[in-house]
């Protein structure tokens, strides 16, 4: 049981799209050649548990963003204190000889993501941020394109064309010939931000996660975290005041944001990854915008338009597109060999 679940854990330092075929993973093989319903109920769970976080971050939106993601971390860094303790004290060399790594790591996938998502619902709908935060595992095909000589194929350039335009088209409810004169939204210019840190954190996941001890290097990057949005949120609250914090309603939601869709969605999402393999379990993560809008409607009556619905189609189709498709690194062509 306990390596099953220092197993699970050690996935969640892996970026969702980290464990996609496309970045040259292995797929698990199903040798029965039966697939049970037990993983695509894990699956729906980890996808009900991060729509969750994107709800719960609109309905305490009342506190400031740095607040909201620091709280979060802070619960997330007492729960892993005892577990990764002994591990990151073990290696710490490691941490210290590649600290830049561990830097940007910390920074784009742990302190700044849920920041700019946090900050962007103080703006925008949670629709609107379930929809941009699809297009992720888009962008970061793109950089991977660009920084790791990936060679896309057609196909993937058409799906991210069409899941850049589906993305523009739910911003801009369905006025895309207005581009020009439009009113952009803050919050859904903020979220670019929570794209890109999440898109440069899963590349260098790949890069250098391997470097570290997981448990260790969760906690220590979660410290780090904590201590970059410190002195950020003090300022936040020069700024817009000390907020009036709600021991019922945002207790509750902090406790919520630093368990269920920091340990329980990722243990759920990696352990139907082991059993399905990842190109099945990430097309389940296309439902994240469905669940969010049904969400949204429900808990907070918000208005679904008809143009936000004909988006996320079509967000999904172009990031299904894109992602389920693997693509070579570029090599250099062969040498000629000599002629005897």
């Amino acid at each position: 049981m306990l390596s099953m679940l220092q197993h699970d854990c050690f996935l969640y330092l892996f970026p969702l799209i980290q464990i996609h075929p496309t970045y040259g993973t292995v797929e698990k093989t199903v040798n029965s050649g039966v697939i049970t319903i037990y993983p695509y109920v894990l699956m729906l769970i980890a996808v009900l548990l991060y729509a969750g976080n994107i709800l719960v971050g609109k309905a305490i939106n009342d506190l400031p963003p740095v607040t909201i993601a620091f709280s979060r971390l802070l619960i997330a860094f007492i729960i892993l204190l005892p577990i990764g303790a002994k591990a990151a004290w073990r290696h710490r060399h490691s941490f210290i000889k590649h600290r830049k790594p561990v830097l940007i790591l910390s920074l784009t996938g742990i302190a700044f993501f849920n920041t700019f998502i946090y900050a962007s619902l103080q703006f925008t709908s949670t629709t609107n941020v379930a929809v941009l935060e699809t297009v992720i595992p888009v962008v970061t095909v793109v950089l991977s394109a660009l920084l790791l000589k990936e060679r896309l194929k057609r196909i993937q350039w058409a799906g991210i064309v069409i899941s850049f335009a589906g993305a523009v088209w739910v911003v801009m409810d369905g006025r895309l010939f207005a581009l020009a004169g439009f009113n952009w939204n803050a919050g859904d210019l903020i979220m670019t931000g929570a794209i890109l840190t999440w898109a440069v954190y899963s590349i260098a996941v790949k890069r250098y996660m391997h470097l570290f001890p997981p448990f260790g290097a969760l906690l220590v990057m979660t410290g780090l975290s904590l201590a970059v949005l410190f002195p950020l949120m003090i300022g936040e609250w020069f700024i817009t005041g000390l907020p009036a914090f709600d021991a019922g309603s945002h207790a509750a939601g902090i406790l919520y944001l630093g368990i269920f869709p920091s340990f329980v969605a990722l243990i759920c999402y990696n352990r139907a990854v082991d059993l399905i393999g990842p190109s099945r379990a990430s097309v389940c993560l296309n439902l994240l915008p469905v669940f969010t809008m049904v969400g949204a409607w429900l808990l907070l009556n918000e208005t679904i338009t008809l143009m936000q619905v004909a988006g996320t189609v079509t967000v999904i189709a172009g990031v299904m597109l894109t992602t389920q498709v693997r693509f070579r690194r570029k090599t250099a062509a062969p040498a000629r060999k000599k002629a005897l």
